[in-house]
């Protein structure tokens, strides 16, 4: 799906302007996800995970969100420069299509401007457009306060543990938690 574009004012009266990706974005959005990866440990992969990545498959990943009738991904520019992308996925099975997963991601030096709760906003309206969407799906990892205090404050709720799911680098587990927001 495209995200119709839309400037937004941030909590530090900057403008930033959410919108769908496109294969000319591919290359800063690689640069992004490898940075994000790099800052905390929150994210689902390392960020040599990421290494091997090439501009083409950033390409055909970009494509495979703007033209999936089933999926949606934002990106954020502030100032021209990549902060933060979010997506929502939707369930298409005859069982589970009423659910949908979200992730988000969104560098350091942009926390605390108010993208994140934005970000949450669009992709909420996205499920209540769709219509027949009736939970919102997460997974965070054990010790980001930061993502659960945004997380339950756009009503999403724990539902589920998945112990010791995350593996860090200096071999301490993690568990992985479940959240549910109900439409």
């Amino acid at each position: 799906m495209v995200f119709e574009e839309k400037d937004i004012k941030l909590k530090d009266g900057r403008n930033a302007r959410f919108r769908s990706p496109s294969d000319d974005d591919a290359e800063e959005m690689l640069r992004f996800i490898r940075k994000a990866s790099g800052e905390t440990d929150y994210l689902l992969k390392f960020e040599e995970e990421y290494a091997d990545f090439t501009i083409e498959q950033e390409k055909e990943f970009i494509r495979g969100n703007y033209d999936n009738k089933n999926a949606l991904m934002i990106a954020c520019y502030v100032e021209g420069r990549l902060a933060g992308n979010c997506q929502i996925s939707f369930h298409t099975g005859m069982k589970d299509r009423h659910r949908a997963s979200v992730a988000i991601a969104l560098l350091q030096e942009f926390w605390n401007l108010g993208i994140g709760t934005l970000m949450f906003k669009e992709l909420i309206c996205a499920a209540e457009a769709r219509g027949g969407v009736r939970q919102i799906e997460l997974e965070f990892i054990e010790g980001n306060t930061r993502a659960r205090a945004l997380y339950e404050k756009m009503g999403f709720r724990i539902t589920g543990v998945k112990p010791d799911a995350i593996r860090l680098k200096d071999g301490t587990f993690v568990n992985e938690y479940m959240m549910v927001r109900r439409m």
